[in-house]
């Protein structure tokens, strides 16, 4: 063999010693040869100078239009469930796209009519605004008076927050127009160490959650997060050109089957902790190069042009100084319910 075959032999196996113990460290406390999670700093955000409010809702009834047509994207007819009441059998963790129903909230879902008895009224706006994914909620009257849950999401346009139980059996104990208070804190939050990202809807509860399950600031300063998905802006739907994103949702269209492919998009889950790229929601929704939203799946998807699986908003980040890594359980079913 010549000196040059031995030399490239060499080179070769060198760059695979390289590669193999970049990937299966040497190390006695990692004998099964596991990834090592990166070093990372915890998340530190103004906790002290939060405040804590009580919000009340109520468990709102069943809304459909009339005539109770859903006009599809393809021009077809169909009649589904779709906005309010207490939907038993989809919930956090269940699927947000294999579903004959249209909006379906998940669990249980609230809103405040106000003096007014308007969804546009102060007392909505704050019963919406101030909720964050992640309070706890207490059930005030009823079947299931003193039970606790959380709040799973938010959705435009109706002006709901969603609510969910550990027991789900709970449920079947509760009926429309029950009471529910929300301890409602996180409004107002800034964070301290992550450069530029700005946080919304989200909970301290929520914070200590994720923090668990790996999301921190990295030595570069950038904050990582674990995603189920990730989803790109161009099929991004109504919501789109909302001045702010303290409230309601953005759905993703599903219309296109090769991005639904592609990305995995059949796999949304109600509580699905995701990433949309190049999306800045920093003050309303846009569209630019390089930016990054986390958000949180909260209605299910629609057969409505523009519309999809709602996401409410919780990290962004204009220049991108969001870095996430793949999660199959980065949804609320284990972050808040197991």
């Amino acid at each position: 063999m010549s000196f040059k075959a031995i030399t490239c032999r060499n080179s070769i196996v060198i760059i695979l010693f390289t590669l193999f113990a970049c990937i299966l460290p040497a190390s006695s406390n990692n004998p099964a040869g596991k990834l090592q999670a990166p070093v990372l700093e915890p998340l530190e955000y103004n906790r002290d100078q939060l405040v804590k409010m009580a919000v009340v809702g109520y468990i709102a009834e069943a809304r459909l239009n009339h005539p109770p047509y859903r006009v599809g994207a393809d021009g077809s007819l169909r009649v589904l469930p779709a906005t309010g009441s207490i939907t038993y059998n989809f919930r956090t963790g269940d699927s947000a796209v294999n579903i004959a129903g249209d909006h379906v909230e998940p669990a249980v879902t609230l809103f405040n009519p106000g003096s007014s008895g308007s969804r546009t009224s102060p007392e909505s706006r704050g019963f919406n605004i101030l909720s964050c994914i992640g309070n706890e909620v207490r059930v005030l009257n009823g079947g299931a008076e003193g039970v606790s849950g959380y709040v799973i999401g938010k959705h435009g346009g109706s002006e709901h927050v969603m609510v969910d139980f550990k027991d789900p059996e709970v449920m079947m104990s509760m009926s429309p127009g029950d009471r529910m208070q929300v301890n409602a804190v996180g409004a107002g939050m800034e964070l301290l160490n992550a450069g530029d990202v700005m946080v919304m809807n989200t909970s301290p509860r929520l914070i200590e959650a994720l923090g668990e399950a790996g999301m921190g600031i990295t030595s570069g300063g950038k904050l990582r997060i674990g995603v189920a998905l990730i989803v790109p802006a161009k099929i991004m739907g109504s919501g789109l050109g909302s001045n702010h994103v303290y409230s309601g949702d953005y759905d993703i269209q599903l219309f296109d089957e090769k991005v639904n492919e592609e990305y995995g998009l059949d796999r949304l889950r109600f509580g699905d902790i995701i990433a949309i790229t190049d999306a800045d929601h920093s003050y309303g929704r846009i569209y630019k190069t390089g930016a990054i939203s986390i958000g949180v799946i909260t209605h299910s998807g629609s057969m409505i042009a523009g519309h999809g699986p709602g996401v409410t908003t919780l990290f962004t980040s204009t220049s991108g100084n969001i870095e996430v890594f793949m999660d199959p359980q980065a949804n609320l079913k284990y972050l808040l319910f197991e």
